[in-house]
């Protein structure tokens, strides 16, 4: 972080005038693995956190090439034209060597990155499970800070990311592909359990009719399901981003959710459960950290790791020992 850091009331201030730049450095801030930067990251979130919660959460995932970025941007540009505020997490695949993120979403969605009432931020993922960025829950709560209504996190669609991304939002859409072999496309039924919508894509040109088949094997499918625990019976419906058919008919589903789960408190109750995760996650993160910060302990574990290399030890009389 090269910038000269601000304080945490200056963050917060630039946070709650909506200023981008503040918000994105922020976002850095919180995102850094440097223990410097530790205290004044939690102080800024600590300061965000009574101006958060009022926005709407969607999680968008699909394998990949399902057009996830496209779809974003399509409904994007409906809500901005609204006079709505929209952030977008896009969480990118790491690069092994340099953590970086490999896939600049930026690039992808360029009419919406150029909208004064979007956010678009790219964060890799760097080795975290599933592909979720750590920093993700963080994120939002400062996006919500920052005034933005709805938060759109799209994940990299490589299965264990759906269950770090459903423990973050209030509605999850699945994004599929007609003609891609098996219907299913081997879809867990995990994932399927969890959407609250599943979407066809690129339902266009050649694709209409299969993709009406498509939708029928996936409400099919969905029938299987046990019930929903929020009370709403999930939809199956298809979208083009290109000629924008079906794209403001998923806004409308998605809002119909809202009000449904507002009314019948599942909205709220979800919430308070999602929170509580969290805290566990955010405690097991840090002492994870802490651990390997240690650094008796990184040479602790370059012996160790020479000892079961060697032969002399198990890796489980190896993890005893580091944990003692």
């Amino acid at each position: 972080m090269s910038k000269k850091l601000l304080t945490a009331d200056e963050y917060l201030d630039g946070i709650l005038k909506g200023d981008s730049v503040t918000l994105a450095r922020a976002i850095t801030l919180i995102e850094s693995n440097a223990q410097e930067h530790a205290q004044l990251a939690s102080e800024v979130l600590l300061k965000c956190i009574p101006y958060a919660g009022k926005s709407i959460r969607v999680g968008i995932s699909g394998v990949p090439g399902v057009g996830k970025s496209s779809f974003i941007e399509a409904l994007g540009k409906t809500l901005t034209a609204k006079g709505k505020k929209i952030a977008v997490l896009a969480i990118d695949p790491s690069s092994g060597r340099s953590k970086g993120s490999i896939m600049g979403d930026k690039t992808r969605m360029e009419i919406l990155s150029a909208d004064k009432n979007a956010f678009i931020r790219p964060s890799p993922t760097s080795g975290t499970l599933g592909g979720v960025a750590l920093k993700t829950r963080e994120t939002i709560v400062l996006c919500e800070a920052a005034g933005y209504d709805i938060i759109f996190i799209e994940t990299v669609g490589v299965g264990q990311s759906e269950i770090s991304v459903s423990s973050m939002i209030d509605f999850f859409l699945l994004l599929v592909l007609a003609g891609a072999g098996d219907e299913l496309q081997g879809i867990k039924k995990g994932i399927m359990e969890m959407a609250d919508a599943i979407a066809v894509s690129k339902a266009d040109g050649d694709n209409i009719k299969p993709s009406i088949k498509a939708k029928a094997e996936y409400i099919n499918a969905l029938h299987l399901l046990p019930p929903s625990a929020s009370g709403w019976i999930p939809k199956v419906t298809s979208c083009s981003s290109q000629s924008g058919e079906g794209v403001k008919e998923i806004w409308k589903m998605i809002e119909h959710y809202v009000t449904l789960t507002k009314e019948n408190h599942w909205f709220e109750k979800n919430r308070t459960q999602q929170n509580l995760y969290w805290m566990h996650e955010t405690v097991s993160e840090t002492i994870k950290h802490r651990f390997y910060s240690d650094t008796r302990t990184q040479e602790k574990i370059k012996h160790l790791e020479q000892d079961v290399i060697a032969g002399k030890l198990s890796s489980f009389e190896a993890a005893r020992l580091l944990l003692e």
